[in-house]
């Protein structure tokens, strides 16, 4: 049989399994276990498949036919246009996070200045390292609670040549940082914000990937809150808080933050919003 057969058929058994986008998986898994590019594959559509890549395709599509993220299963995930490791102790990154880097680029432009920036709840490092490498100047603080996030996330700084100016630090949000750290120009996190009423309802594939880093296990807004209440004692003055959120909202804005403004992802749904420290 063909590549092209083969496909056909994955691209049956993941339809009958829900999938939303099954020749686009398909597709993927392939090249992934064949090691072709999607031009390379086009060109070999009518080629016999090896006997090892058939096995090794099927146990893919079987992998996909139970839910499992494609990006679990590749071990990687693009974000930024760079490439990020992935395993299942780490959210896969997502695109409407990209939303963050806009965020920040619009507040510093200019990407040459020696920054001071901390990322909060690193998971894979996407935005940490992102912004590490947009901004090669900058110092990057990137902390997480768990120390497999954490070593995920120093290998992709290893990948992507910024390891050198991030420091990565475990804890529980800002007890991360430790008592004499110097403030930040803009402190970013991407933290967990889906409540506890919310995760019965989450697609199949969410339910492999790690509870820790997708809910509070409360209303949604537990850890946002604490965010936005201790933001002053790390920023510097005028400094910037960025945070990512869904379908749980904003908490109050407490003193002495000013909520500047809130920004909608593509499809024009909520994402999260900019806040300053404002000294006035």
């Amino acid at each position: 049989m063909t590549a092209q057969h083969h496909l056909r058929s994955a691209i049956s058994a993941l339809q009958e399994a829900g999938c939303a986008e099954a020749r686009l998986d398909a597709e993927l898994l392939l090249m992934h276990v064949w090691d072709v590019s999607r031009t390379q594959l086009i060109i070999k559509a009518h080629d016999p498949l090896p006997e090892n890549i058939i096995a090794a395709f099927d146990a893919a599509i079987a992998r996909r036919c139970n839910r499992e993220p494609v990006a679990y299963i590749t071990g990687e995930k693009e974000f930024w246009s760079r490439s990020f490791a992935v395993t299942p102790d780490v959210l896969i990154p997502r695109p409407e996070t990209e939303h963050l880097i806009e965020e920040l680029l619009k507040l510093y432009p200019d990407t040459q200045v020696p920054y001071r920036f901390a990322d909060i709840c690193i998971g894979s490092g996407c935005i940490a390292v992102t912004i590490a490498a947009d901004y090669p100047n900058a110092v990057v603080i990137a902390t997480d609670i768990s120390e497999k996030s954490l070593a995920i996330a120093r290998s992709n700084a290893r990948t992507h040549d910024v390891e050198q100016r991030m420091t990565f630090t475990c804890g529980d949000l800002y007890q991360a940082l430790g008592a004499d750290t110097p403030r930040f120009d803009a402190i970013i996190s991407n933290p967990p914000y889906v409540s506890a009423g919310e995760m019965h309802g989450l697609e199949k594939e969410l339910h492999h990937e790690p509870a820790h880093a997708l809910t509070d296990r409360e209303d949604g807004l537990s850890l946002l809150r604490v965010l936005l209440q201790q933001a002053p004692e790390h920023l510097k003055p005028g400094g910037y808080l960025l945070l990512e959120s869904g379908l749980c909202g904003l908490p109050e804005t407490p003193e002495p933050m000013t909520k500047l403004h809130h920004y909608n992802d593509l499809a024009g749904l909520f994402r999260g919003a900019i806040y300053q420290y404002s000294t006035k």
